[in-house]
């Protein structure tokens, strides 16, 4: 079947079973369950009003609960568990934990990650502010924060590429196509440098590659924010005689403070979970595995899947209390 033909029978089968779902939900509710008539007419509307929004929600709970809830306790039990052959499992408590920690690989991934949650979500929200409050100024800045956003549009996997040409390193006596090659060999440089095999250093270019992808994102939401900013209070301080600084740094960022604090802890959930790029670029070698490769090589490579299990449990752990923070303060925001 063309492929054409068939996503569009999926959408008119998805949206007409959604349609046809609630509109038999409702007749259900009114002229089954609770009949609007008789002597406790208005008690069956109230009930009906009670259970309504649970029947409508039944739908997204049944697929959160199959798609996430289920997976994540399974995920736990597979990490108490050790793959025997024959497809046979057997528990064996936190040793699958105890191995995982002894491991200088699963170690080199956890402080990676620690040095990528450090860089990238201060990197990529201080870039998105400076970038959202400079294009404002500027005569032509919605086409220059088209530029900046657009990079959102491509997939990390495509980014890695991009930049692993960026990075590309050739013998001395070819043409490099690799733009960072060609800087450093016309400023004075040696010889090419193979970027992404230097340790330590060449994870801040693989971080440079997520700072790209979500300067944009960073932008487009804080420079919302700052246009939502009272005019009355930027000129009360101009008329204090404060200078442009002062306002950004005393007016402007106190205001958008929460703001800032939603995308930074937006970004930092996408750097927790980063494996595309490092995937892509260096696969975890030369002292560049973070934890979702680590996951990834021992569950699909090693086929461990006990410690493939509890390192995607390390991961949920880190970003847990950064998903409880988020949503407690997007509550007391609204309350």
């Amino acid at each position: 079947m063309n492929p054409a033909l068939q996503g569009l029978i999926t959408i008119i089968i998805g949206v007409g079973g959604c349609v046809g779902y609630f509109y038999g939900a409702n007749l259900f509710l009114d002229k089954v369950l609770f009949r609007a008539e008789g002597p406790n007419a208005g008690r069956n509307i109230n009930r009906a009003n009670q259970i309504r929004p649970w029947l409508f929600l039944m739908p997204a709970l049944l697929a959160l609960g199959l798609y996430l809830a289920y997976p994540v306790f399974a995920t736990l039990r597979l990490s108490f568990l050790e793959r025997l052959p024959g497809n046979e499992y057997a528990f064996v408590g936190f040793d699958n934990y105890t191995r995982m920690f002894a491991e200088p690989k699963f170690m080199e991934a956890l402080r990676n990650n620690v040095l990528w949650l450090v860089v990238v979500p201060a990197a990529a929200t201080g870039f998105g502010l400076l970038a959202a409050q400079l294009t404002d100024r500027l005569s032509w800045g919605n086409i220059a924060k088209s530029i900046v956003f657009m990079p959102m549009a491509i997939s990390f996997v495509g980014a890695a590429v991009i930049f692993k040409l960026i990075y590309e390193a050739r013998p001395e006596d070819v043409a490099q196509i690799g733009i960072l090659n060609h800087l450093y060999l016309t400023f004075g440089g040696d010889a090419p440098r193979q970027w992404l095999q230097i340790p330590f250093w060449n994870n801040f270019f693989l971080m440079a590659v997520l700072i790209w992808i979500q300067t944009g994102f960073a932008m487009v939401i804080l420079s919302a924010a700052l246009r939502g900013i009272p005019e009355e209070t930027v000129e009360a301080a101009i008329i204090d005689g404060a200078n442009p600084f002062q306002i950004f740094f005393k007016i402007k960022i106190p205001q958008i403070m929460s703001t800032i604090v939603v995308v930074w802890t937006t970004i930092t959930i996408a750097t927790l979970k980063v494996f595309d790029i490092v995937f892509a670029m260096t696969n975890g070698q030369w002292e560049t595995q973070v934890l979702a490769n680590y996951m990834y090589d021992k569950l699909f490579r090693a086929n461990d899947w006990g410690m493939g299990s509890a390192s995607a449990m390390i991961i949920m752990l880190m970003v847990t209390p950064i998903l409880v923070w988020n949503v407690y303060n997007a509550r007391k925001e609204m309350q």
